[in-house]
């Protein structure tokens, strides 16, 4: 019996509408899909990474000399190429929009780099690691596997912090940083580093870093383009976010590992309904069947 492996992702797609996580793994309807917001999302992780990298491992003077504005088009050039052979060699965005992508980009990537030592200081400090793997047991058959941006040791205080990049137009708002299920990403990898490397899970810390590509000119008070987000990642938090994801692996999974068909997989009508590829199927997903989420 083939293993199955489960990520935050399906967890956090599951919680949205399990419908839409049945039709995509237990039926195997899932397709490829790429667009220019995740092509821009990797080639910004993988510029920013990579700086740290020199930043932590080299010198800060050899840090600070690299122009990421460069290092971004090469990484934008060779995501978009690898993501359009994936996509059957079909475009997915436009030369107008890669460039406003990029121009966006190189904003971000001033800003961050201006203001580096606010987030990132090399003082008493070392980098872990660059997407640190995280494969944990969770039942028979089954594993939780994930990447983690990026992990810092404060080696003054043994802490450990784990950083998550999220790249998106206009930062977070006060919903979005409520919303249990979008921040439970680092409240699991908390626990699993912790359980995974052996680190007691009072030392961890967790921070999102938010980057906007967009700011406004017309806001009542000035935008960073970089926003932090520490979301609570205590005991209670933890042990919430871990019943809802236990929920999510009985009900998709047997004892013995293999999908369990006799799950229950409502449909749920959100705003992301509009983005779903199961909207307009009526036969995979019946709209009088579509459930109203509770708010």
């Amino acid at each position: 019996m083939a293993k199955k492996t489960v990520s935050y992702s399906q967890f956090s797609l599951y919680a949205k509408c399990p419908k839409r996580w049945k039709l995509d793994y237990l039926d195997s309807l899932r397709k490829y899909e790429q667009n220019i917001n995740t092509c821009f999302g990797s080639a910004f992780h993988k510029t920013v990474q990579d700086y740290l990298e020199i930043l932590y491992n080299k010198s800060v003077k050899e840090a600070d000399s690299t122009n990421l504005g460069d290092s971004l088009k090469t990484a934008l050039y060779e995501e978009y190429k690898q993501s359009l052979e994936k996509n059957g060699n079909v475009h997915y965005s436009t030369p107008q929009e890669l460039s406003e992508f990029y121009e966006d980009g190189v904003a971000i990537l001033k800003y961050f780099q201006k203001h580096r030592s606010t987030y990132f200081t090399t003082k008493q400090h070392e980098l872990v690691g660059i997407e640190v793997p995280l494969q944990m047991p969770i039942i028979n058959g089954v594993s939780f596997n994930g990447f983690i941006d990026i992990v810092i040791k404060d080696n003054s205080t043994g802490r450990i912090k784990i950083w998550d990049i999220k790249t998106s137009t206009q930062g977070w708002n006060k919903y979005q940083k409520a919303d249990q299920t979008k921040t439970a990403q680092l409240i699991l990898y908390k626990e699993f580093y912790a359980k995974q490397f052996n680190v007691d899970v009072e030392m961890i810390d967790v921070e999102y870093l938010i980057v906007r590509r967009k700011v406004s000119d017309f806001s009542d008070f000035p935008l960073k383009r970089v926003q932090l987000f520490e979301p609570a990642s205590g005991k209670p938090t933890r042990n919430k976010i871990g019943a809802m994801f236990m929920d999510f692996i009985q009900n998709c999974f047997t004892e013995e590992g293999e999908y369990n068909r006799d799950g229950t997989f409502p449909a749920v009508t959100t705003s992301a309904c509009s983005y779903c590829p199961y909207a307009s199927e009526e036969i995979l997903c019946p709209k009088k069947e579509r459930l109203k989420k509770e708010k």
